[in-house]
């Protein structure tokens, strides 16, 4: 069993920083990409940026402000939140692409979400 448990959300005032983590925990025998999504209230859940071996992405609402990294040794995705706007205000999510052992198809697995609130 493969589980994401994220941590680092929280209340900021607008124009400030916050740190969201994610570790993969349980069976993990390969870590394709790796996510963060948020749904802001009354919307869908969206992308906000990704992360495999060959690079990042980001949505454009976010593009120069946040930055994801991973670190693959602790099995580990970070989401750096700069310059934040009350428009970020939104549960995020984390999501990773896991293959649980060598002989299993890799499957998205996420996280429970943490609260982002970003004051005015």
């Amino acid at each position: 069993q493969v589980h994401l448990v994220e941590s680092g959300g929280g209340l900021v005032q607008a124009g400030g920083s916050l740190t969201l983590s994610c570790g993969a925990s349980g069976s993990i025998f390969s870590i394709n990409t790796m996510a963060w999504y948020r749904q802001r209230p009354g919307k869908s859940r969206e992308l906000v940026a990704g992360i495999t071996s060959a690079g990042t992405d980001y949505s454009d609402s976010v593009k120069g402000r946040f930055t994801i990294s991973r670190d693959n040794a602790k099995n580990t995705v970070y989401l750096q939140m700069n310059s934040l706007k009350p428009e970020d205000t939104a549960v995020y999510y984390c999501n990773a692409n896991i293959a649980p052992s060598r002989w299993e198809h890799p499957h998205d697995y996420w996280g429970q979400g943490t609260q982002v609130t970003v004051s005015s």
